[in-house]
């Protein structure tokens, strides 16, 4: 089953690369996805209609995105403004704890 069909796994449920369904392990699982870190970092900046956040994620087809936007709206990170698609309080959250690890990421890259 390709990643487009798979559905967000549930608390317990195994995603690729683990069996356990740990809470953290979806969420990996989730992002790890084609452009749904795109989509949150987007998103982080301000408010996006959907050709906004296609020409910011680039080369994210139509279908791709679309079924991105489905599966972070699904599990509360994202939802629909009258202006576009928005992050929740969740998905800001989110993103709040994200930012730290890019920032690391950042000074980690050029030791490796």
């Amino acid at each position: 089953m390709s990643e487009e069909d798979r559905p967000v796994a549930k608390h317990g449920e195994p995603v690729p690369g683990s069996q356990s369904g740990q809470p953290i392990m979806i969420l990996f699982d989730l992002l790890s996805r084609r452009w749904a870190m795109g989509i949150l970092w987007g998103l982080s900046e301000k408010n996006r209609t959907f050709r906004e956040l296609q020409a910011y994620c680039g080369s994210a087809s139509p279908s791709v995105l679309n079924t991105r936007l489905k599966e972070l709206r699904s599990v509360g990170l994202i939802e629909k403004a009258s202006d576009g698609y928005t992050l929740t309080s969740t998905g800001r959250e989110l993103y709040n704890r994200l930012e730290p690890l890019g920032d690391w990421a950042m000074e980690w890259v050029p030791t490796i």
